[in-house]
């Protein structure tokens, strides 16, 4: 099995690389059956970023503060884990976005895609769905869409739903809303096309960050799922993703 082993930047990662890559004979990852992730969850997402254009899976080893995309680090019998893994497909949302100043920027995101305020203002948004206007004015902090395997970061801290892997939804949850004072959110079909309209955006900048690709002063926000993008993930059977999300909604 050919292995590529790549690592973030932190010592106890890069010595991990070091004896598997001599243990295992690692290779390039354009050369690559499997890409073993060694780091937390924030390196594995841009691991996925760097070579999903590659088409092949990813497994992850702990070795961060966040795991919840990751397996154990034990480097021994790493191929038969591998061999006896299973796969969860992520889908990432795809985002599209035009600032203030004209300029159109597209990103992909495998958590969430964020709009925040950028001054002490609050921001004022207008929310679309499949073109229809839904709200026309929400005052928040911010607002966030979030795939099933995002649900459980920053949407869980924003008070958002967990969702199960394979329930086909996203998760569309406000941060800090002022009004509407009873709108909490809600919970969409993964075909579903969301759009953002900033009001005032000179007075009230907004920032719109796919996973770590931030873009400031956009005007307007459009997101959608990407089934064409996919990546597969593969976990131990004890560490299984959707059993984990499933449980993450037992945690106290």
């Amino acid at each position: 099995m050919r292995l590529a082993f790549v690592a973030s930047e932190t010592d106890v990662a890069q010595r991990a690389r070091v004896v598997l890559d001599k243990r295992y004979g690692g290779v390039e990852p354009a050369d690559a059956e499997i890409i073993v992730s060694l780091g937390g969850d924030g390196f594995m997402l841009r691991t996925l970023h760097a070579h999903r254009a590659l088409g092949i899976p990813f497994y992850g080893m702990k070795l961060g503060r966040l795991g919840f995309l990751m397996n154990k680090h034990e480097p021994e019998g790493l191929v038969e884990r591998i061999e006896r893994a299973h796969p969860a497909v992520l889908h990432p949302l795809e985002m599209h976005c035009i600032c203030c100043d004209g300029v159109e920027h597209r990103a992909l995101a495998f958590n969430e895609v964020a709009l925040l305020r950028q001054s002490n203002q609050a921001a004022h948004l207008q929310v679309r769905l499949n073109g229809e206007v839904k709200l026309d004015e929400l005052v928040c902090d911010g607002i966030l869409v979030a795939t099933p395997a995002g649900s459980t970061a920053y949407n869980l801290s924003a008070h958002g739903p967990i969702l199960p892997l394979d329930a086909n939804v996203l998760a569309l949850t406000p941060i800090s809303p002022f009004r509407p004072r009873r709108w909490r959110g809600a919970i969409l079909p993964h075909a579903a096309k969301v759009g953002f309209d900033t009001k005032d955006p000179n007075k009230r900048p907004i920032s719109a960050t796919a996973d770590f690709h931030e873009v400031r002063d956009v005007r307007t926000v459009d997101i959608r799922q990407s089934r064409r993008h996919g990546v597969r993930l593969l976990f131990d059977p004890e560490h299984n993703l959707q059993q984990r999300i499933l449980d993450e909604q037992f945690a106290l």
